[in-house]
């Protein structure tokens, strides 16, 4: 079943595609990369999270969300709810953080260019400690007002800036780092914080990350379970994460076409109670290997 993005925002599947892995270092070729979205679109897939920054540096800035409308073209596809975000730099490579009004206005801009349209939902990738939040979510409340933007989300917050937001205006959703392993937004209440408020809470590196997904395979717990329903401690990872709330959505990044099918597989397990008990200690476990 669909998952809003937030009050009367797009419903889409459960499990979308995090778009990071096909343009940042590592990446695979472009070929590989267009077939991994190839994959996901003809496994259902509606729901393609990207960022202007998810590329080698300032002078490959927008590589991930030019490849996906590419993609998008060649399947000819204008039902995919894509969300994008803007708040950070690349310079030499490096990851730095610019939520100034003039950058983020800038950022936006280039992504309705390149990604051929008004984007559905548009994170502030990060809070910038030089910049107060009220004046970068200003920006974007004016980028949507100008129609360049449907709804605004928050990347990478917690709590305190989600209630100060909120008091600025609609946010639609939440993103931020989560999985079975790393339930830290379980445990402060922001996960059900999003519950309450409407707001669609949406996690990145569901099943750990580009090098914290091997650890899933450590955990005796997930073996099991996995094994009860003949999958992988993968997918066992997302159905965790989506029976934990119909306000939850998953976006497990891929740079081969089978992980994003494997990734989507997860939409059809369902976990019961004593599977959900087998697994509820993980996740403080998980940080204190982490």
């Amino acid at each position: 079943m669909k998952r809003a993005l937030g009050n009367s925002g797009p419903t889409v599947e459960p499990i979308g595609l995090g778009g990071m892995p096909l343009s940042i270092q590592g990446r695979p070729d472009e070929k590989q990369a267009l077939a991994v979205i190839e994959a996901f679109l003809a496994g259902g897939g509606d729901h393609i999270d990207t960022a202007i920054s998810y590329c080698l540096d300032s002078h490959d800035f927008g590589h991930n969300e030019r490849l996906i409308a590419k993609a998008l073209r060649a399947a000819q596809r204008d039902d995919v709810v894509i969300a994008t975000k803007g708040g950070l730099t690349r310079p030499e490579g490096r990851w730095e953080v610019d939520c100034s009004p003039e950058w983020l206005r800038r950022c936006c801009e280039q992504s309705v260019r390149d990604l051929g349209g008004p984007i559905p939902l548009y994170y502030l990738h990060t809070v910038d400690a030089a910049v107060p939040l009220p004046e970068s979510l200003g920006e974007l409340v004016r980028l949507r007002e100008e129609g360049k933007i449907g709804a605004i989300g928050l990347s990478n917050v917690n709590a305190r800036h989600l209630d100060e937001a909120v008091r600025l205006t609609r946010i639609a959703a939440v993103q931020n780092r989560c999985n079975v392993l790393d339930t830290r937004d379980f445990d402060s209440g922001l996960v059900e914080r999003c519950r309450t408020l409407g707001i669609a809470y949406v996690a990145y590196s569901p099943v750990g990350g580009h090098s914290g997904h091997r650890r899933l395979d450590q955990y005796a717990a997930l073996k099991r379970v996995a094994d009860k329903h003949a999958t992988t401690v993968y997918v066992i990872a997302l159905a965790w994460l989506l029976a934990q709330g119909p306000h939850i959505i998953a976006i497990p990044g891929a740079s081969k076409p089978s992980s994003i099918e494997s990734s989507l597989a997860a939409r059809n397990v369902q976990l019961d109670g004593e599977d959900l008990a087998a697994l509820a200690a993980l996740g403080s476990r998980g940080r204190k290997h982490s």
